[in-house]
């Protein structure tokens, strides 16, 4: 693993931000798809939990890095259940990732602008939004389904930038996807950074070639109050 980086906040106009992992806890995620939904699938089918995840990992498999991955339609389409329904029921499970908020505060207060950048797909952001109050925190919001997409193809970036005007040697961004954080390098996204542990219930990642947090809050480390400012 990569030691702690310290950003260049004096060169940063643009904060791009991931949702799950990133701000907000993937245990959520993890125990949606890996506990419930097989769960849900083997009630409906009537069946067993083995038989049920015979029958979802070779649909996993088949759409691992596509935008059908993160769509609640179409994976309530092909396992036949209702999945916003699921995930509403559960919504008292979603949280943040430690002082995850406090960042977002923190930055808004420095004058940047902060930008919401997920996969999710819009019902599941909805759902997030609605729990936790998401949307206020943001000068903007985007799911990659807007985009025909998601964040893993380079096509995205070109897009997103076409409607987010960010200066990409200005920009910071933040990730625990290493597909995502390569398509992102790519672009040309001047400080790029990793998550290491996005999930609260598991230890932290090997994140690759990318200089690396625990939680997004320590890039904070250093944060002025604006583009520009000696900190």
């Amino acid at each position: 693993m990569k030691a702690k980086p310290a950003p260049d906040w004096s060169r940063i106009e643009t904060v791009l931000l991931d949702m799950d992992g990133t701000l907000l806890d993937l245990a959520f995620d993890n125990r949606f798809w890996r506990e419930l939904v097989p769960q849900r699938l083997a009630q409906a089918r009537g069946t067993d939990l083995e038989t049920a995840w015979k029958l979802l990992v070779p649909l996993f498999e088949a759409t691992h890095g596509t935008l059908d991955w993160y769509c609640l339609e179409y994976w309530s389409r092909e396992l036949g259940l209702d999945l916003a329904t699921l995930k509403r029921a559960v919504r008292h499970e979603i949280a943040w990732l430690p002082r995850s908020r406090e960042f977002l505060e923190r930055l808004r207060k420095s004058g940047r602008r902060v930008v919401l950048v997920t996969n999710a797909h819009p019902e599941t952001l909805a759902i997030k939004d609605a729990h936790l109050d998401l949307g206020r925190r943001f000068d903007a919001v985007y799911s990659s389904h807007g985009f025909g997409a998601p964040k893993e193809d380079p096509g995205f970036w070109s897009r997103l930038a076409a409607v987010e005007p960010f200066r990409s040697d200005a920009t910071l961004f933040a990730d625990d996807s290493l597909p995502v954080l390569r398509a992102a390098r790519s672009h040309g996204l001047g400080q790029v950074f990793a998550i290491r542990r996005p999930d609260s219930r598991e230890p932290a990642r090997d994140t690759g070639e990318f200089p690396s947090v625990e939680a997004v809050h320590e890039l904070g480390d250093g944060l002025g109050d604006g583009p520009g400012t000696d900190c």
